[in-house]
Formats: structure tokens, sequence, C-alpha cells
């Protein structure tokens, strides 16, 4: 397959990288500057929110969308570079509402419901968060509790989410919630847009490892979000009635089929070598570590072939299922070993968070922080193994 990209597209590239470098301060993206704990939350998020404006300008968000929904219907390669170019230079963004949970109201929600609600996400008006995790069903998604019972013209919604990035900051919620507790787990659940601001929703900030940092793409914290006999209107009901399982399942696989983590993976690899090249004596020191950096960037390329059949599946009208799984699973992996080979670089610094003597300005032992949740955020490696076993190799599990 010739993976290679017409002029076009490397020209659009060269605009997307051009527009990041010129419109977003190079200290609020990665490996343009050091010393991302000294940077502020909220002073993210405002950098976040303008450039999303400017992204929305140009329809930049959702170029991939249909031109009646705000998009360019452009290409999902195009699509692709936009994504590898964001996260490659680590641009704050808002990801949520444009990247899964507009495509999955695009595919199950009434029309009225995409009128309603995709121009603000394409506009980067509306701020989305997802509301999936439960303190007791998180890699078990399907044993949510959090109820959404109809009473009236409303569901009341009682419950605890958890792990929420960016609810805080949020308009919107994507909520699978529990509409039938006497039905098989995997058969009673369904999915509500939520208003963020409706009475009886409590957030509450969970403090992470490293800060409010999230991911290359997400800065806005980790939130516990508490509904007490929270009113949503019938209306906000997507899709069908105890089928919300399934929407779940193919949004997981747009949050899970995306290049993002292998551009991120280049651009750590690229700092590491430039590094070792920098500090010739730590390499003689452990020499193995050259044999080290060559298979994570051996392993990376791997990763980009795997995003780009995705990628392929989609421009040929396919909807990625297990080979989204195979590149989640393969790229959560890769993030670990890769943060594992630049705190081994630095050997006994490599711990350093501050200080005169942390290299990097600790930017290793932050990244190896960060990639602990790799391999569980958006579906643990576990998960993602069962799909592949039964999905793929046909296997029970039995």
């Amino acid at each position: 397959m010739d993976y290679r990209f017409s002029e076009e597209d490397e020209s659009f590239r060269t605009e997307v990288r051009d527009l990041i470098l010129s419109e977003v301060p190079s200290k609020f993206l990665h490996g343009l500057d050091e010393g991302a704990d000294d940077r502020d939350p909220e002073e993210i998020w405002q950098v976040a929110r303008q450039f999303a404006k400017k992204l929305a300008e140009r329809k930049w968000l959702a170029m991939a969308w249909p031109v009646e929904y705000g998009g360019l219907a452009a290409s999902y390669t195009r699509q692709m570079i936009f994504n590898h170019e964001m996260s490659y230079y680590g641009a704050p963004g808002l990801s949520m509402g444009a990247s899964w949970i507009g495509p999955a109201l695009m595919l199950y929600g009434s029309e009225e419901q995409k009128r309603k609600y995709l121009p603000g996400i394409t506009s980067a008006e509306d701020i989305w968060c997802t509301l999936y995790s439960e303190p007791g069903a998180g890699s078990d998604l399907a044993g949510l509790q959090v109820t959404a019972l109809r009473s009236g013209d409303d569901f009341i919604v009682n419950g605890t989410k958890i792990w929420n990035s960016g609810a805080h900051k949020s308009d919107y919620g994507w909520l699978a919630a529990r509409t039938d507790p006497d039905a098989p787990k995997h058969k009673g659940i369904s999915v509500l847009v939520v208003d963020m601001k409706s009475p009886g929703i409590t957030i509450q900030r969970i403090t992470n490892i490293v800060g409010d940092y999230v991911s290359n793409r997400m800065y806005f914290g980790l939130n516990r979000v508490i509904f007490d006999n929270v009113r949503v209107p019938k209306e906000n009901l997507v899709g069908e009635l105890n089928r919300g399982w399934y929407q779940v399942a193919v949004a997981l696989g747009f949050e899970r089929s995306g290049i993002g983590g292998y551009a991120a993976a280049r651009r750590e690899i690229e700092r590491y070598i430039d590094f070792a090249k920098e500090h010739p004596e730590l390499v003689r020191a452990r020499p193995a570590i050259r044999h080290e950096l060559m298979d994570r960037w051996v392993e990376m390329e791997v990763g980009y072939q795997l995003a780009y059949r995705i990628t392929w599946l989609q421009e040929n009208g396919q909807i990625p299922d297990v080979e989204a799984s195979i590149s989640k699973l393969y790229g959560a992996d890769l993030a670990q070993r890769i943060a594992r080979t630049g705190v081994a670089l630095m050997g006994m610094y490599g711990g350093l968070r501050g200080g005169p003597n942390a290299y990097l300005e600790g930017h290793a032992v932050r990244d190896y922080l960060a990639s602990v949740q790799a391999t569980i955020g958006g579906g643990t490696n576990e998960i993602q193994r069962n799909i592949v076993a039964r999905r793929a190799l046909g296997l029970s599990g039995d």
C-alpha cells in the first residue's frame, strides 16, 4: 500500500503547522518549550478557546463532517493530517465534541438534535464532556449504575460519574445511564445529552498525579460528577431507548482510532534522541540505550501503519472496529515504553521533576507519570484484547 501523501495534502500539512506555530505561544506547545509545571491551567484554557475559534473560522475543527453540519466534507486523510499536526506540536484543543460526540450525534441523533447541537461544536462555542465511567464501572462499563428513570416528560438522573475530563468547563455532557435497571447490563443503557448547568449537578475536581495535564490535546483536568435528581428532558434522549450501549461502543471507536498518539510518540522519541546526542556521556554509561531508542522508533513507525490503515478503511466507507482497538492497545503500550526509555536514558536524574539537576526541566518523569493512564483511559488494554479476541479471532473467553 502506498502511503505517500499528495502535494496538496503536504501543502495542507504546512498550512496547519504554520497556523499552530504563529497562533499558539511556544510555552503552550509540547516540545518547543519546557517548564510545563509553570503553566497556569486557566491560562491554558483561555489559549485553547481562542485557538479553537481560529480553527472554527476555517472549519477545521470538524473538516471531515458534511457541509450541512458545518464541516468541509474533507477527506479522512485531511482530517488525519490535521490531527497529526495538532498532536505532534501538542496544540491545546477542544477535541471531545468534534472527535467522537459529534460523529455519534450524526449517526444516532434526531434532525432536531443535530440542528441544535452540531453548530455549537463546529463553531467552538459549546464544550462537551463524556460521562461514562463510574467509581464501580470503569473497565466493565456495561456495569454502570447511574440511573435515568422516566418521570413524565423528563428523565430523572441519579448517581456518580468519575474521571470526566473537562466537565467543570463543559456546557453539555454525553451521558450513558441505565434507563432499565431490570434489564441485562448491556440491554438497559441509554444515551442522553445533559445540560451541565442543570440543577442537581455537583462537580468535584480530582487531583491528578501530573497536575491538570491529561493528554496532549486535553488540559482541563479530571472531575467527579454527582447527579442528584437531575431532570433531563425526554427530547435529550439520543437514539433508541435502552439501545445506548451500541452507541457508546461506536463513539469509543471514534475515540480510539486517531493518529494523535503516534504523532505524540514521534515527538517524544525525537526529543530523547536529541537529548542523547547532547549528552553522549549518558549513552556511554548505558550503551544499550541506543538500541532502546531505535526499538521505540521502529515501534512508532509500526503504529503509523495501524493508524493509516484505519484512515484507509474510513475513506472506503468502512467503520473501524477491531482495527481501532488494535491501534489503541498498541499505542497505549508504546506510550509507556517510550516514557520508561526516556527516564532510563537520564539515569538517576530521570526521576527529578525540578531543580538545577533535572534534565529537560523534569519532562521525562512527567511523561512517565502521565503515561500511567495510557493503558486505562478510553478502555483498558485488557478490554481491547478481549475485543480483538472475540471479534477478530472468534474466541469466546469461556
